[in-house]
């Protein structure tokens, strides 16, 4: 991969989440499952937490109710902007925002408790390189936790396909399995997993994304169609009038190993 992919990577990102930012916490959906992050993450109250790609602070606000310091770094400006926002109006102090990059992160070895991500990895051009960076900042003894889309391999390139033109900065959702190889042999120990599914409810996500002129009407039509059908994975079906579909969602946690 070159820097210039990189640069032009990261350039769409910006682009994307910046008109994402507001609506992206507002989608029904966005807030749900957070509690089970929280278990599985083992969350103790002096722990210090990193938020990695933390949007606008949707994981990282509810994560500081239950910890000693959450800090949040995202690459968006706005998003940031949204997350200070969301503090703000819940009266959180522990909690510190940083824009930057999630590849290198600016921190030094071992300097977190617990280092999480949710809904990042799909946008990832290198996923390895990323968990390799979320491992290397966190502390011996602590957890790196993973949550993102899992698909099913069967239903995965059709799924990529209308991601991508749903949101340009989409690279490839995981599977399952390919989570699970990523997490074996990232040197993490006690490796463990769960999955949820996020319900997200057809026009809200539609109003929330900005793909290219047309692909809107396209993507509709697409997900309609897929009623009864199945091939993205994700259960498209009517429910009260409306159009909804479900994201599967993998959750993969594992402890960095103590120093003797």
């Amino acid at each position: 991969m070159s820097q210039q992919a990189s640069t032009d990577h990261q350039a769409t990102i910006v682009e994307q989440f910046s008109q994402q930012a507001i609506p992206f916490a507002q989608v029904p959906g966005h807030l749900d499952s957070i509690q089970l992050l929280i278990e599985l993450a083992e969350v103790k109250q002096n722990d210090n937490v990193l938020d990695v790609a933390c949007g606008p602070g949707l994981v990282a606000c509810e994560f500081a109710a239950h910890c000693g310091h959450v800090t949040g770094i995202d690459i968006t400006p706005a998003m940031i902007e949204q997350a200070l926002k969301r503090q703000q109006e819940k009266g959180l102090t522990n909690l510190y925002w940083a824009v930057g990059e999630a590849l290198p992160l600016p921190y030094a070895d071992n300097s977190f408790l617990l280092v999480i991500t949710r809904y990042s990895f799909h946008h990832f051009l290198d996923p390895s390189v990323a968990l390799s960076d979320m491992i290397r900042v966190c502390k011996p003894g602590g957890r790196v936790l993973v949550a993102d889309v899992a698909i099913d391999p069967a239903k995965s390139a059709a799924y990529d396909r209308l991601e991508i033109m749903r949101d340009s900065s989409h690279t490839h959702a995981l599977t399952t399995a390919e989570f699970s190889a990523l997490f074996q042999q990232s040197g993490l120990e006690a490796c463990r997993q769960s999955a949820y599914g996020v319900e997200i409810e057809l026009e809200a996500q539609l109003k929330a994304s900005f793909p290219k002129p047309g692909d809107t009407e396209r993507l509709r039509e697409m997900i309609t169609a897929d009623i009864g059908v199945n091939e993205y994975g994700i259960n498209a079906r009517r429910a009260n009038g409306t159009i909804v579909y479900t994201v599967p969602i993998g959750v993969f946690v594992g402890e960095k190993k103590a120093r003797k």
